[in-house]
């Protein structure tokens, strides 16, 4: 049977390291916030953002949400972007994805100030992360290598599959891994035999975007798993599941991380660490 790496607990860790160092900033008379924008009314992106809310004022981060209709002007947006660029008084932000049809989300992601770029997905971050520049990490690759580590599992010489290659997840995946010395294989809807590539993995990263289609024939015995999927159950339950069919998997595994309860906590817990990041700086 596999160990359950659990995502709320550690998450709760790095938000009381969070809290514990914002108080001292703080005290030190420098404010910590986070700002976000968010447009249109996207149930998803709404929830995320509430949640973002409570965990700002769990660990004393201010927080402020600047609203749009989902008719907004791309320049009006763009005049946002650049006025948070130039406010000292915050210290980081980002653009709440995905936009409506007919917004250019790269182009406002790309004109946000690296220093302010808490979301870590900004052209001029991924370069810094590809070349070795200090940067910051996006927070759901991030919250993986932080579970593997606060786990006690080695990544360093272990030959990593990430499945999946989006700018979101599977490339800065892949970097990171490389940064912690894995050996890094990237699949992806062209890749031509997924099991056997997949089954090759000391850690196995799901991140492919289709519900329950990694199952025991993806999987080496005595792989780490690990989850980044959500979806909703079919049917009247509404319950979460992820990329991997958890039933299947489990037993097989060495360790893998549960849907609901394993990333995603920490891609919420990731993105206080990297506000107080871009504040100490600015202090």
């Amino acid at each position: 049977m596999a160990r359950v790496i659990d995502g709320k607990a550690i998450a709760s860790e790095v938000r009381s390291e969070v809290a514990g160092e914002v108080r001292e900033l703080r005290e030190s008379e420098h404010r910590v916030r986070l700002d976000v924008v968010l447009v249109g009314e996207n149930p998803a992106s709404v929830t995320y953002v509430r949640n973002k809310e409570r965990d700002c004022a769990e660990v004393g981060i201010e927080s402020r949400v600047h609203r749009f209709p989902e008719d907004v002007p791309q320049k009006e947006l763009a005049r946002l972007v650049e006025s948070l660029n130039e406010d000292p008084e915050v210290s980081g932000f980002f653009v709440q994805l995905p936009l409506p049809p007919g917004l250019d989300d790269l182009a406002l992601i790309s004109a946000i100030d690296p220093a302010k770029d808490v979301d870590g997905l900004s052209p001029a971050s991924a370069g810094r992360l590809a070349v070795g520049l200090p940067s910051f990490q996006p927070c759901t690759p991030h919250g993986v290598i932080q579970l593997l580590k606060r786990s006690g599992i080695e990544v360093s010489g272990r030959e990593a599959v990430v499945l999946g290659r989006s700018n979101l997840v599977g490339k800065p995946m892949a970097q990171l891994f490389l940064k912690e010395n894995a050996t890094v294989t990237v699949c992806h809807s062209r890749t031509r035999d997924l099991p056997e590539a997949a089954s090759r993995a000391d850690i196995l990263v799901a991140a492919i975007g289709q519900r329950e289609m990694i199952g025991v024939e993806h999987v080496k015995e005595g792989a780490v798993v690990v989850d980044v999927g959500i979806h909703r159950r079919e049917g009247p339950d509404g319950g979460l599941i992820g990329d991997v069919k958890y039933g299947e998997v489990e037993p097989r595994a060495s360790a893998i991380t549960p849907v609901p309860g394993g990333v995603g906590p920490m891609t919420r817990a990731m993105l206080l660490h990297n506000t107080l990041a871009a504040a100490r700086m600015r202090a």
